[in-house]
């Protein structure tokens, strides 16, 4: 075809959205179309911008129509960043968009059909639900920046206010600004390897107390004590700030040490009635009123009566350990970054549950040791990076035939990989449960229960 070739304008009719958020179509060949910001039943010219075998992407030059499901983003800064990829959506339509996302993984990669995948659990509020943020910082013209990356690129598009997250980290992003500029401190440049801060990330408590944690390409932080004193005249509630130190040159935000410059180790936050120590490298949920709508869900899908002995693989601070705990027996809580494990100790000590035990290490080497020391696992329960479980995870935890799973995922994609082979392995997908962590964004958190095939 003539027209499908790099700078050619093309009509294209939208007929899904893909799991980057983007709008799918086809050309008259059959050719798999991507085109960003466009939505289902809208007809677009678009320009072309690449084109390979077996797919394109192109650029909308002019929208033809318009879907009902359209609305007019809230932040100015939208059609740049890279943060958020459905502001141009309604709150209805990102909700059945995702469950949509859930529903073609599981069916194009799991080849699972027909299961039972139910509504996605709407947040409360689609807009300020975020604890944490964490923004790359850069040396514009004349001036420090500081927010999300562009689409498609590592250029920061400068960001005073983002409105998915909360108040307060506005307010880190604005003291850093100021900081950075008054001090001088260089921001470091990712293609010369030189300069010194590399990240701002902040993190709201359940009080509304803030940590900062400025994360430096260098070990050495100059003029450390104005730093603080000028992050806390800033900053309200300000309860911690540290350096983390990232030296590697790479993409990965946080670097193995963390010094504390002033205040405490950890914020507190919360979810339903539990209370937990976060410290600046341990992995907890961004949006907290959802998080507990999730675990919840995990422990309907646990179904325990309080004589099970569970494992709760990559169990980050301990959050859904500590859930199930309430209704178990014994809970094994196994992840792989000490000072969650760290974390998740001292929230067992301080929500006085004594029937967990967290262990440090990689599951894919702490599951197999377990079953060999003659742990058998009534119920297990995964929550991994976007990656997945490894097989030798999943065939192990298998070998201890469980009566049920649940599987919580942030990656539908690696979630139908994986219970495609748990279904060889004997287990039953029976439900699945997508839940909107991430609104005005392409991803989506998902609740899986498995049972015991018979």
């Amino acid at each position: 075809m003539k027209a499908a070739r790099e700078g050619a304008v093309v009509e294209v009719q939208i007929a899904s959205i893909g799991a980057g958020g983007e709008g799918v179509g086809r050309l008259s060949d059959g050719l798999t179309v991507f085109v960003p910001e466009s939505l289902p039943e809208e007809r677009l010219k678009v320009r072309l911008t690449t084109v390979k075998k077996s797919y394109a992407v192109g650029v909308p030059v002019e929208r033809l129509n318009d879907s009902p499901l359209r609305t007019d983003p809230v932040c100015p800064i939208y059609p740049a960043c890279g943060g958020c990829q459905l502001q141009h959506l309604s709150y209805a339509g990102q909700l059945e968009a995702k469950r949509q996302q859930v529903i073609d993984a599981l069916e194009r990669i799991g080849h699972l059909k027909g299961l039972t995948v139910h509504p996605t659990l709407a947040a409360v509020s689609p807009w300020r639900y975020r604890n944490k943020v964490q923004f790359p910082v850069a040396k514009g013209k004349g001036k420090v920046l500081i927010g999300c990356y562009a689409k498609g690129s590592h250029d920061i598009i400068d960001t005073n206010v983002c409105h998915i997250q909360k108040e307060e980290n506005d307010v880190v992003v604005k003291a850093a600004r100021d900081v950075v500029e008054r001090l001088r401190i260089p921001p470091y440049d990712e293609d010369r390897h030189i300069g010194v801060l590399r990240h701002i990330m902040g993190r709201v408590g359940a009080r509304g107390d803030v940590m900062v944690v400025l994360v430096t390409a260098s070990k050495e932080l100059a003029r450390e004590k104005e730093i603080v004193k000028l992050l806390r005249a800033k900053i309200p509630r300000l309860v911690s700030v540290q350096q983390n130190i990232q030296t590697y040159r790479n993409n990965v935000i946080l670097g193995r040490d963390t010094k504390l410059l002033w205040g405490k180790n950890t914020i507190l936050d919360s979810i339903g009635k539990l209370s937990f120590h976060v410290s600046a490298r341990s992995f907890f949920q961004v949006n907290s009123e959802q998080a507990e709508r999730l675990y919840q869900k995990a422990m309907d899908y646990a179904d325990l009566t309080g004589r099970e002995t569970v494992i709760d693989a990559y169990c980050g601070t301990g959050t859904i350990s500590l859930f199930l705990a309430q209704r178990a027996r014994k809970v094994y809580g196994i992840e792989i970054v000490k000072p969650s494990i760290v974390d998740a100790q001292k929230n067992a000590r301080d929500n006085n549950i004594k029937n967990v035990e967290f262990i440090v290490g990689d599951a894919t080497k702490v599951i197999p040791r377990l079953y060999r020391e003659g742990v058998r696992a009534d119920v297990v329960v995964v929550d991994p990076p976007r990656a997945g479980c490894t097989e030798t995870v999943l065939r192990t935890v298998a070998d201890m035939q469980p009566q049920r799973m649940v599987y919580v995922s942030c990656n539908p994609a690696s979630l139908a990989r994986d219970l495609a082979i748990l279904t060889e392995l004997g287990y039953k997908t029976q439900e699945v449960q997508p839940v909107d962590m991430f609104p005005q964004t392409s991803h989506v958190e998902v609740c899986t229960k498995l049972v015991k095939a018979d």
